[in-house]
């Protein structure tokens, strides 16, 4: 399946111009949602190993901030977005080509330690005194919102309310959720498994129903006007071959569908 839209990527992604000697490309710059950051840094040693010379250099943040930057004409060659919302409006634009998804991640509740008893799981969270979660804007915090509304319909219509009402904060990204939690500056919170698990030991993690989670889908794409159009679809079939699945599944991601994202 991947060997199929790594040719894809071939036919359709970003094109080089015509001054630009793939030979003398030594850098490639990837803009990824903040969740990626541990497993695009190993993949990027993996991925320098095959080209001595070559960096990569990353620019992690909040999907929507690096949605922000691209549109206002941040240089970049490769967007690895943590949902579609924001890949979309950038296709959509011109900023970015067509997308693959390769990689989905599951959201999970983390507890502070102190307060793991009480909160047993999803259906005790407004018995929380401090909640902590993304702000609306951001993947994680959009994620979050749509797993209370669907609470909502399991544990009562005004489920999500009592949850809202314990919010002490609303962070721009993942890992703040996580550190709010991990320093005891709040009770509970929603982040991915594979950022929860960075964490095992300081927080506890707490596995969201099926029925009620929403799975973040990451897409990736090269960026239209890349400097560096050659490493920039090298980088993406890297991380869609299976050397790159590969490392993505130890760190705990789900695998995409390899299918190009609409």
């Amino acid at each position: 399946m991947f060997r199929a839209v790594v040719l894809l990527l071939a036919l359709t992604g970003c094109r080089r111009p015509p001054d630009v000697d793939p030979a003398k490309e030594t850098e490639v710059v990837v803009f990824a949602a903040t969740s990626l950051g541990d497993v695009f840094a190993r993949m990027s040693e993996a991925f320098r190993r095959t080209r001595p010379g070559v960096t990569v250099r990353f620019n992690f943040a909040g999907t929507q901030q690096l949605r922000t930057q691209l549109e206002h004409g941040a240089a970049a060659d490769v967007f690895a977005s943590a949902d579609m919302i924001h890949m979309q409006a950038l296709r959509r634009s011109g900023t970015v080509g067509s997308s693959v998804v390769f990689a989905r991640n599951e959201p999970v509740l983390v507890v502070s330690l102190d307060r793991a008893s009480a909160i047993a799981g999803l259906q005790d969270l407004p018995s929380a005194l401090r909640v902590v979660i993304g702000v609306p804007e951001v993947p994680i915090g959009r994620y979050t919102l749509d797993i209370l509304d669907r609470a909502s319909m399991k544990y009562g219509e005004d489920f999500r309310a009592r949850v809202e009402a314990k919010v002490v904060s609303r962070e721009l990204n993942v890992r703040q959720v996580l550190s709010r939690v991990t320093l005891g500056e709040a009770d509970a919170g929603i982040v991915y498994r594979t950022d929860a698990t960075s964490a095992e030991g300081k927080v506890a993690i707490k596995t969201i129903p099926p029925e009620l989670n929403a799975i973040a889908s990451y897409p990736i794409a090269t960026i239209v006007k890349a400097k560096h159009p050659a490493l920039a679809n090298a980088w993406m079939a890297f991380v869609l071959s299976g050397d790159g699945q590969g490392i993505l599944k130890l760190a705990g991601f789900h695998p995409g569908s390899g299918a190009a994202a609409p």
